[in-house]
């Protein structure tokens, strides 16, 4: 009688170790594993294209003249140097004419990003306003602004007022932006 339960009983505990632990792991641990090692292979994916991506770009860049990107340097920097900035700002002043009186530095706004920049990569910039009071001619303030308007750094004129005077100094007021990548 033994011999025909028993393969009922092997058969019984087999199902039982099937359902029991078995499939558990086999749908729960092992699946979210997989599902884990899918979206690493994905990752390592994007990862190697981006490498590739990288590397074609450093090959582009090492093809430009050293000079250009001097100057593309130049003009939209990596960081920015404030102190620097105020002083190159107080010398194109001195030597147009004017006297600054004084100079205040103010974060601006990140830049918001274009889709087309988002798609591209293209890393947003960012902005520090300069604003300062200086005195002096009329010809002096053109001067100055064609100083700025021929600065190898980018720069806007954000705001301009003249407060007018008899003398033919005059005191100015100035927003200056400023923008660098960041």
């Amino acid at each position: 009688m033994n011999n025909r339960f028993l393969p009922f009983v092997a058969l019984a505990v087999a199902l039982g170790i099937f359902f029991g632990y078995v499939n558990p792991t086999w749908s729960g641990s092992i699946a979210d594993a997989r599902a884990a090692i899918v979206s690493y292979n994905q990752a390592l994916a994007a990862a190697q294209a981006f490498a590739e991506h990288e590397k074609e770009l450093a090959a582009d860049r090492d093809a430009m003249d050293p000079e250009h990107l001097e100057r593309l340097a130049l003009l939209l920097p990596n960081s920015v140097n404030n102190i620097g900035q105020v002083i190159d700002l107080n010398a194109l002043a001195a030597r147009s004419g004017l006297k600054v009186s004084s100079i205040d530095v103010a974060p601006g706004q990140v830049a918001a990003v274009s889709a087309e920049a988002a798609q591209t990569g293209a890393p947003p910039e960012q902005s520090i306003d300069f604003s300062f009071v200086a005195t002096g001619t009329y010809e002096s303030l053109k001067t100055l602004l064609q100083g700025i308007e021929k600065s190898a750094r980018l720069l806007d004129v954000q705001e301009l007022s003249i407060q007018g005077s008899d003398t033919g100094v005059y005191t100015y007021r100035m927003r200056i932006r400023l923008y660098w990548l960041r």
